[in-house]
């Protein structure tokens, strides 16, 4: 157990005055995206009877938002987060009420396609928020390196809470409650979160044109880090679907959800612990170390699987499993803000953010159709696979994750500062 002292550095961290405000603000902007898939596929599945549906529209959703969240990055990048987040949830609530409609009444299926395509304005709160912590601790290495552990705990807590709280909405009260309570936390969040001004970065000194429409893709690291990224969420996604079938072919598929949530506290409880560690190496050489982890941790679910363990064991493997998990994105989210120009924070966390996404939607597909024709267990061979895949990436473009930006190039982007929003970086 980390001692007094050292838990005490979280509490130095929301020193920054208005700190807490927006990372409270966030929290609950994040609680209401881990919400909407399992509220998407109960409401359909109770009004339209139709899992299939469910997990198409879902997946339509999830494609649009892989290319709606840099879009919007970008934008906010160029524009600032209050004057983009503001009419992005403002918006992005009308597609959901009308999807909530649309299943009342009855309208044909691909209104809900359209609809739920349309819900991909939804502001990356945990991108700003990382954005944020990073202005106010750009001079403090040791802080900002807390700050993106303690972002990845919130994210494993709110996927671990999310969910559960969605199914017993739409449960206990309708079908609908759960997207209608995400809806209204999501948009709730996002105005209270843009409402915290004082702590939202100064936008970049104007760049040049090329500069300013250039893709961060352009960085091979990031393109390294992304595609490392996309075999990560393939081995999320895999993951899941396999549980669920696991727990399923053992009589007990209402433990699935008490399974995954399992992954999600030994990430959240490794995030809030490495925190507290002291970075010694460099973020690239920690992000190698971190996918090393990351392949060596899955095979404990695979060996479990493949040896017919009960649920006991599979949870225990499941917990290990997602301790390296968190170290892994951390260091993946310092990496970009290290290979990225400040005018390209937001657009290139939500480029890393949509390689995850895509890779989750691709292992989930990958392991329904192997739950549908192999032995349970045996899907779990998807995420090891995946993590390996992941490894052997980072390892190929291991040259490109050590570069990093220059502290001169970084003081030189950055604006001029408003004497009233300078915080003291002491950690």
């Amino acid at each position: 157990m980390p001692s007094p002292a050292l838990l005490a550095s979280y509490r130095r961290l929301f020193s920054a005055p208005g700190a807490a405000a927006f990372t409270l603000a966030g929290l609950l902007g994040r609680l209401a995206l881990s919400m909407n898939g399992v509220s998407l596929v109960v409401l359909l599945a109770e009004r339209r009877g139709s899992y299939a549906l469910a997990g198409t529209v879902s997946a339509a959703g999830l494609v649009t938002g892989a290319i709606g969240m840099p879009l919007l990055g970008r934008l906010v990048d160029r524009y600032g987060q209050s004057r983009v987040a503001v009419p992005a949830a403002l918006y992005n609530a009308v597609p959901l009420l009308a999807l909530l409609l649309c299943v009342r009444l009855g309208a044909p299926d691909w209104t809900l396609y359209a609809c739920w395509a349309a819900c991909a304005a939804a502001p990356n709160l945990g991108g700003m928020a990382r954005a944020r912590w990073a202005h106010l601790y750009r001079d403090d290495p040791a802080a900002r390196h807390l700050a993106n552990s303690l972002e990845q705990a919130l994210d494993e807590l709110c996927f671990m809470t999310g969910p559960v709280l969605a199914m017993l909405l739409c449960t206990t009260l309708a079908p609908e409650a759960g997207l209608l309570t995400a809806g209204t936390l999501g948009t709730t969040g996002a105005l209270l979160f843009a409402a915290q001004r004082r702590t939202e970065p100064p936008l970049p000194v104007r760049a040049s044109r090329e500069q300013r429409h250039g893709s961060p893709l352009r960085v091979p690291g990031l393109r390294v880090l992304v595609l490392t990224f996309l075999a990560t969420g393939m081995a999320f996604g895999a993951t899941e679907i396999t549980t669920v079938a696991y727990a399923d072919a053992l009589g007990h598929k209402a433990a699935a959800g008490g399974l995954l949530a399992l992954v999600a506290a030994g990430s959240c409880v490794a995030g809030l612990l490495f925190g507290l560690l002291t970075p010694r190496r460099a973020p690239g050489a920690r992000f190698l170390a971190g996918a090393a982890s990351m392949a060596g941790v899955l095979l404990l679910p695979l060996a479990a699987g493949l040896g017919g363990a009960g649920l006991g064991v599979l949870g225990v493997a499941l917990f290990a499993a997602g301790t390296a998990t968190a170290p892994t994105m951390v260091t993946g989210m310092t990496l970009v803000q290290e290979l990225l120009p400040q005018r390209q924070f937001n657009e290139g966390m939500a480029v890393a953010v949509s390689g995850i996404v895509v890779g989750i939607s691709a292992g989930a597909a990958l392991a329904g159709t192997v739950a549908e024709h192999a032995a349970p267990g045996t899907g779990y061979a998807l995420p090891a696979s995946a993590a390996a895949l992941a490894l052997l990436i980072a390892l190929a473009g291991r040259r490109h994750l050590m570069a990093r930006k220059g502290p001169a190039a970084a003081r030189k982007e950055q604006a001029p500062e408003n004497p009233e929003r300078v915080v003291s970086a002491s950690v």
